[in-house]
């Protein structure tokens, strides 16, 4: 299953030709359901979310290596200069909904409790339980994690999928809300029933973080999984204020932002068709990676099942195959791909 994202090796190049590559390759595989993505210093990191793990990636190198593992479903990842910051998803027990910090020699440690934060502050202002005392949707669900770059306070930031807000959280694990989305009431979420009654749309959903060359905060979000109602949020990073917004996306789960300023979008899910696919269902036909240029023009690169984008060493990689195991019931099919410029094709 694999090798049906159907990538390849360049041929080699002659002496003082610069790099040829194909339109997507393999930079890793072997890996089970891989969410977040981070680079640093000629590695990646992935955040395997079966198994618990954080695997380093050299490319061209023999392949994936644990470096941090015993995380509750960890979605998010960032290398940053002190060690590397991993996000857990929901879950029940300890572990759950928990910034980690994990620096070299040491083990990880939980710097903040993130679903604590939920209950104490409901940033989005939705009731959080029925009256069976029962949580009407997901409380805190973090998604994505980036470390600071010395704006203000923040230490790391948050995309916070159940809470449907940015966090901030400073070195000490001290967590504020950042930025949080408002409610989408238009166009597939007009009066879309909610979890509460008294705020019907689509919640936001922040799924992806991503700095931009022009130093702001890109984020995107899944908008309730509605047909072109994402979006990606660009922010200040200092006050949170928006600063522009990019719309007509379909359930987006991760951003990245190039060297010029164009923004990549994963979409997961696209293509998907609704009920039980068929038996001649291809499985690598779900997913495509969305790239808006600076002038507002789109192109479509059809990556399997996409979830985390990273802009590294001049190029855009992303995960792949990040759902398999769970949709497909088959470990170790997930990858990750360099996608280069010529994969994209005009929108149409």
């Amino acid at each position: 299953m694999a090798a049906v994202a159907g990538v390849g090796l360049a041929a080699p190049a002659a002496a003082g030709d610069p790099p040829r590559h194909e339109p997507i390759e393999v930079v890793a595989q072997g890996l089970d359901d891989p969410f977040g993505l981070s680079f640093r210093n000629g590695k990646f990191y992935a955040a395997e979310s079966a198994t618990g793990e954080i695997s380093g990636i050299v490319p061209g190198g023999r392949g994936p290596v644990v470096r941090v593992a015993g995380f509750t479903a960890p979605a998010g990842v960032d290398r940053t200069g002190e060690g590397l910051l991993v996000v857990t998803g929901e879950g029940e027990g300890p572990g759950a909904s928990t910034l980690y910090l994990s620096k070299p020699g040491v083990g990880p440690r939980p710097l903040a409790d993130l679903a604590a934060h939920e209950l104490a502050e409901n940033p989005d202002g939705q009731r959080q339980f029925g009256d069976d005392g029962a949580p009407l949707d997901a409380l805190s669900n973090p998604f994505a994690v980036l470390g600071g770059r010395g704006h203000g306070t923040a230490y790391a930031y948050v995309a916070d999928g159940g809470a449907n807000a940015v966090l901030a959280v400073d070195r000490h694990g001290t967590v504020s809300t950042f930025f949080v989305p408002e409610t989408v009431t238009a166009g597939a979420c007009e009066g879309r029933p909610n979890n509460d009654p008294e705020h019907t749309g689509c919640d936001s959903v922040p799924t992806g973080l991503a700095w931009g060359p022009d130093g702001n905060l890109y984020v995107s979000g899944l908008v309730g999984e509605a047909p072109g109602q994402g979006r990606v949020y660009v922010l200040d990073p200092v006050s949170g204020e928006l600063v522009d917004e990019i719309t007509g996306l379909d359930a987006p789960t991760g951003v990245a932002v190039g060297d010029d300023g164009e923004v990549y979008v994963s979409e997961l899910l696209e293509g998907l068709p609704p009920g039980e696919p068929g038996p001649g269902f291809d499985p690598s036909s779900v997913g495509r990676i969305v790239r808006v240029d600076t002038d507002g023009s789109r192109s479509i690169a059809q990556v399997p099942m996409p979830v985390g984008l990273r802009w590294a060493d001049g190029a855009l990689h992303s995960t792949a195959w990040s759902v398999a195991g769970a949709f497909l019931g088959q470990g170790g099919l997930g990858q990750v791909v360099r996608v280069d410029s010529s994969a994209f094709t005009a929108e149409g």
